[in-house]
């Protein structure tokens, strides 16, 4: 089996930016993509392909294969699953609460494929045992195009239903839950610029 990371570094996380510049955003979101790596690795994935519309901040990138394509996310991906011949882990780059525990725990479903809901009604993860028999569907409510994809291809499908899996860094307040919960280089990134703000209603972000 083989994982895909799908990856933009330039001007990234543009819902981060009343708190961190470009170049922060940047560097932060190159912090994540190499522990979402890592983490793969540690679950026994040795084959990852990081799949970007540019080179940008991939020049010399060792830990992984890098694809470009510079098509829309969901036709670069259905054209990767088309031609892949082995189970497919599609990643998201901003999971830097996801452990190597629950990748096992995903690639190890019986389904035909395991489903890693996201905030908002996304799609963090896809472990899919039989790609070219799949299209993803992403942007919009995605968790549910997904499931309704499995139904329409006759695939079974598993959630994975898992607090660390499912948080995915998009907004300020996702920040916290790095704080709180994280650890490694996308943390301790976080750690040197911000605190958490403890008062009595819920636990904010505050500027160092």
């Amino acid at each position: 089996m083989k994982a895909v990371i799908p990856y933009k570094k330039s001007s990234a996380k543009s819902r981060l930016s009343p708190v961190l510049t470009r170049k922060e955003r940047e560097e932060f979101v190159e912090l994540m993509l190499n522990q979402v790596i890592d983490t793969l690795k540690e679950a026994g994935i040795e084959k990852i392909d990081i799949l970007s519309p540019s080179m940008y901040g991939l020049e010399n990138m060792k830990k992984a294969n890098v694809l470009l394509d510079k098509d829309d996310l969901n036709e670069a991906l259905n054209r990767y699953l088309e031609q892949a011949e082995e189970p497919v882990m599609i990643v998201m780059a901003d999971l830097p609460l996801l452990s190597s525990e629950h990748v096992k725990e995903i690639i190890s479903t019986k389904k035909d494929i395991c489903i890693v809901p996201g905030k908002g009604g996304g799609t963090n993860a896809l472990f899919i045992k039989n790609p070219s028999s799949y299209r993803v569907r992403y942007y919009g409510s995605s968790f549910l195009n997904h499931c309704s994809i499995a139904a329409e291809f006759e695939q079974n499908f598993e959630i994975y239903d898992s607090f660390f899996a499912g948080t995915d860094i998009d907004e300020p307040e996702d920040l916290v839950e790095l704080l709180i919960h994280g650890k490694g280089p996308a943390k301790e990134y976080i750690n040197k610029k911000f605190r958490l703000e403890i008062s009595r209603g819920r636990v904010r972000l505050a500027p160092i």
